[in-house]
């Protein structure tokens, strides 16, 4: 009679420990996915710096054209 309840644990058992092979696939797949959208936002945050820059840049040549042209504002 001790073969039935060692054997339906083992069973139980077996099961969690599937269970549990899954989930922590799973959390090892969304930990691989995180870490790519942390890689995507930080080269859109060097995106963002380098064309502000590029702004800043014609902002400064703006200027100096219409000082050249004397159209500048008050």
């Amino acid at each position: 009679m001790s073969d039935g309840p060692d054997n339906l644990m083992l069973v139980y058992l077996r099961r969690i420990d599937d269970k549990l092979d899954r989930l922590a696939e799973s959390v090892s797949d969304l930990g691989r996915r995180v870490t790519s959208l942390e890689t995507k936002v930080a080269l859109l945050h060097g995106d963002f710096a380098a064309q502000s820059e590029r702004i800043d840049r014609i902002e400064l040549r703006l200027e100096r054209i219409e000082r050249r042209l004397d159209i500048v504002h008050a």
